[in-house]
C-alpha cells in the first residue's frame, strides 16, 4: 500500500506500520515489523481483552463492586469509576465524569490477578499473547501501559479482535459498544470531549473533534494511542485496522501527522 510509504516522513527515528482487513490478513507493512517498542497507553487494550477471557472464564464479573465506592468492574475498565489519572484519589462520583485512569487499570488488573491466583502479567500472557503467537509480547509494570511488543505481534492482536477465537464475538462487540454514554471528559492530548465516549478498554471516536485519527475515520472506529508514540485504529465500515509504532514521544508532531495518514490509508483501501 502506498499510503504506508507516508510514515518515512515522520520525523521519528524509526517507525514500523501494519494493516490488517477483517480477516486477519497483513494487507502491508513498513519499516522493522519485529522491533519490540514500547507501547504506553496501547498496552490498555491487551489489558482489557484479557480481562474479557477472565469474565467469560467466569473468574469475574463485570457488576461486580471494585474500586471506589459504588463503582464496578465495568467502571474501572470504561474510566468511570471516578478515580484520578495516576492515584487513588476520587475525583468524581462513579458513572458521572469520564476521567482516564491509569489508577483505574491497575486496580482492576489486581483484581483480575486475586480472582484467578495468577500475577496479572502472567495471566495477560497466558490469556493473550501465547495463543494469539504473540511470542515478541510482555509486560513489565504498570498494566495500564507496560507492555512492549511489535508490529508483527500487534498484527496478530488486530486480527484477533477482528474475529475473534479466544472470547465471544458478543464480547468483543459489548467491548467496542459505548459504556456509560454521555459522558464528558478530556481526552489526553486533545481536550474535553462533550461525548468523551469508550467501551470496555476501547476508546471510540464517535463524535469526538480533534481527534488521533483521520476526518474520514467512521464514528465506529475504536482503538488507543499511546504517549510513546503509538497508536492501534480499527474502523469496521473500512474493514480494517492499523497499527503504528515509533521512537518519539507523542506531541505536536503526532496531532499533525497521525490523521493525515489515516486518510490516506482508508482512502487506499475504499
Amino acid at each position: 500500500m502506498e499510503s504506508l510509504r507516508a510514515v518515512s516522513d515522520w520525523p521519528v527515528e524509526t517507525v514500523a506500520t501494519a494493516v490488517i482487513d477483517a480477516e486477519g490478513r497483513v494487507l502491508d507493512t513498513f519499516g522493522p515489523v519485529d522491533q519490540r517498542f514500547p507501547l504506553a497507553s496501547v498496552t490498555k487494550p491487551l489489558t482489557a481483552y484479557a480481562v474479557l477471557v477472565a469474565v467469560e472464564e467466569g473468574a469475574v464479573e463485570w457488576d461486580q463492586p471494585a474500586g471506589p465506592e459504588g463503582a464496578t468492574l465495568r467502571h474501572l475498565i470504561a474510566h468511570a469509576s471516578g478515580l484520578a489519572f495516576d492515584s487513588a484519589d476520587v475525583q468524581a462520583a462513579p458513572g458521572t465524569k469520564r476521567i482516564y485512569s491509569n489508577t483505574g487499570f491497575e486496580v482492576m488488573a489486581d483484581l483480575v490477578a486475586t480472582a484467578t491466583d495468577i500475577p496479572f502479567a502472567d495471566y495477560l500472557a497466558e490469556a493473550v499473547f501465547s495463543p494469539l503467537g504473540m511470542s515478541s509480547s510482555g509486560l513489565a509494570g504498570s498494566p495500564a501501559a507496560g507492555v512492549t511488543s511489535t508490529v508483527a505481534d500487534l498484527a496478530r492482536f488486530a486480527a484477533e479482535v477482528q474475529s475473534p477465537k479466544l472470547v465471544s464475538a458478543a464480547s468483543v462487540a459489548e467491548a467496542t459498544t459505548v459504556a456509560f454514554p454521555g459522558l464528558r471528559g478530556v481526552l489526553p492530548g486533545y481536550g474535553l470531549q462533550r461525548h468523551n465516549d469508550w467501551g470496555l478498554g476501547f476508546e471510540i471516536k464517535a463524535d469526538k473533534s480533534p481527534h488521533w485519527t483521520g476526518a474520514s475515520s467512521s464514528a465506529r472506529t475504536f482503538g488507543h494511542f499511546g504517549q510513546a508514540g503509538t497508536f492501534l485504529w480499527f474502523d469496521p465500515e473500512a474493514g480494517a485496522a492499523c497499527v503504528a509504532l515509533t521512537d518519539r514521544r507523542f506531541g505536536e508532531w503526532a496531532i499533525e501527522a497521525w490523521p493525515a495518514f489515516t486518510d490516506g490509508v482508508l482512502a487506499e483501501l475504499r
